[in-house]
């Protein structure tokens, strides 16, 4: 049997009922996001991203599939929104980050991807230590029913995601842009192998593609895509401070 962990997951093992969890203090943040220009957000997450991250649509395999992400620095390596190991106090974090150090993780048997995921953890972070998620009886304590909503309820939504990425492929709406800035007292910056809906694009669509994206939910989250652009004027601006 294989476990694919998720990106920014070193080794995970599956979780059982008898192990005991290290989970994060309030505001901590998972050693990999630190490091994050980027983190991947879901279908529901995107009213509330817009508000302080630029949303983008990122490539992993040349344009045959594409997923959405919040933009968290302007190079590589750069997370400003995580200060002294903890995350900035009134904005936004991702379900990806809080759902650490758990995670849904894909299955391959013989070969084979399993349909169901399953329930791991962070191997460095379970052991005969920490927070229990059972009781003795191996019933789920309100703790563990919690998590184990996140994950399930992010699980699906990633799924939204990805179908709501395939429309805008289908559709051909989606196009590549860098982004270049410049910071006082530092080298020009560029953003590259970032992708936008254009907006001009929409308009040439059929109607049926126009009602699949009213029916799906997707129209609203491409102009709230697209709105949330100008937050790169906001995190320009985050950047100088902190250079400053």
């Amino acid at each position: 049997m294989d476990i694919s962990p998720p990106f920014g997951y070193k080794e995970i093992i599956p979780l059982l009922k008898t192990h005991k969890v290290r989970l994060l203090n309030p505001g901590e943040v998972p050693p990999f996001v630190r490091a994050l220009n980027a983190i991947p957000i879901s279908y529901s997450e995107f009213a509330r991203v817009t508000l302080d991250y630029p949303i983008v649509f990122t490539s992993g395999d040349k344009g045959q599939t594409f997923a959405p992400v919040a933009v968290l620095g302007m190079t590589g390596g750069e997370n400003l929104f995580v200060n002294q190991g903890a995350w900035v106090e009134k904005t936004y974090v991702p379900a990806y980050v809080r759902r650490f150090p758990f995670c849904m993780a894909r299955v391959t048997l013989d070969q084979v991807e399993q349909k169901d995921r399953l329930i791991c953890i962070e191997k460095e972070f379970a052991g005969d230590t920490g927070a229990a998620m059972f009781d003795d009886q191996g019933q789920p304590l309100q703790q563990w029913k919690d998590v184990e909503k996140l994950l399930s309820e992010y699980e699906t939504d990633l799924e939204r995601s990805r179908e709501m990425c395939g429309i805008l492929s289908d559709y051909s709406l989606l196009e590549p842009f860098n982004m270049q800035a410049t910071v006082a007292n530092q080298a020009p910056v560029q953003l590259t192998g970032m992708f936008r809906v254009d907006e001009k694009k929409i308009e040439h669509l059929n109607s049926n593609q126009l009602r699949n994206l009213v029916k799906k939910g997707i129209l609203g989250r491409i102009y709230a895509h697209l709105v949330s652009l100008e937050n790169f004027g906001a995190l320009l601006d985050r950047k100088s401070k902190i250079a400053a």
